[in-house]
């Protein structure tokens, strides 16, 4: 005796015909009505009388039935705990974020996959884009999510997802009245930049927009983090350039965030090392999974 004798059964006694229950667990008729023979003889009862248009359950057949609904969801509940079980000892899917990023899309990028698949943990590093690189190349994180590594032929760099740029001035500045604000006018006053050790793919990006609206700016000083940066904003020290992620992620009174009259967009990477290879099925659901958010 089978569990598809068991199966094939209850759909039989539940429909009380042959061609609908062979119908809908999706076998011939044939196939499905020799298994109740089978069934029947192993058991060495009838379990059906059968009339030229109706089928009945014996006796037998009915006590079979309420025994066979418990086996079957017995069963499910052990395939529940067994891949439960196999769910906590999974190795981890590293995750490595650069920059101090902090936008809504890696979250909802990370919630999502969560629900995706939750028989795949995650585990979550923060850390600097040249630290990125190196647990990249070394194998210690799987995937990671930067502004931006430097290049390097054992990394791939792919877009996820980009924030359109918005112009972040102090409370009472004479460009708060304006919006939208001009790039050219708001680059007219000293520009926050960011520091190259720390963040190297966002100061590239920032550079990359400034150069394309004048040729000259003044540097009012660089900041290793974005709570630095929006906190010397506020300051006076100057004015700066933000993704409209991070100014939700950091809102503040003392510190507005203007849009901007160009339509200018921060990129954030998803990275991940080449492998010879083949990506392990994981990091490659993974990657798929954050091609869907951008």
């Amino acid at each position: 005796m089978e569990f598809r004798h068991l199966r094939y059964f209850v759909a039989v006694a539940e429909d009380l015909s042959f061609r609908r229950a062979a119908e809908r667990i999706h076998i011939d008729q044939s196939p499905l009505s020799r298994a109740i023979r089978d069934l029947e003889e192993e058991l060495g009862v009838p379990l059906f009388v059968r009339q030229p248009r109706a089928l009945q359950l014996t006796p037998a057949g009915l006590k079979l039935l309420t025994e066979c609904r418990k086996l079957l969801i017995r069963l499910e509940r052990v395939k529940r705990m067994v891949r439960n079980t196999h769910a906590l000892y999974q190795a981890p899917l590293f995750i490595g974020v650069a920059d101090g990023i902090a936008q809504p899309k890696l979250s909802e990028c990370l919630n999502r996959w969560r629900l995706l698949a939750p028989e795949v943990p995650l585990e979550i590093a923060e850390m600097r884009a040249s630290e990125l690189a190196s647990a990249l190349r070394n194998e210690e994180v799987d995937v990671g999510f930067s502004f931006g590594v430097q290049d390097d032929e054992a990394i791939a760099q792919t877009p996820a997802w980009r924030y359109r740029v918005v112009a972040l001035i102090p409370r009472g500045h004479e460009l708060a009245e304006r919006t939208p604000i001009p790039l050219a006018e708001l680059l007219a006053f000293p520009l926050l930049s960011c520091n190259e050790d720390r963040l190297p793919g966002l100061l590239a990006q920032m550079q990359s927009i400034v150069r394309a609206y004048t040729e000259q700016v003044t540097v009012a000083g660089a900041a290793s983090t974005l709570s630095g940066y929006v906190t010397r904003i506020a300051t006076g020290t100057g004015v700066g350039l933000a993704d409209v992620g991070h100014t939700w992620a950091l809102q503040r009174d003392d510190v507005l965030a203007v849009p901007l009259a160009e339509e200018e967009h921060v990129t954030t990477f998803v990275v991940h090392k080449h492998q010879r290879f083949g990506l392990a099925e994981p990091s490659r659901r993974f990657l798929a999974h954050v091609n869907t958010l951008s």
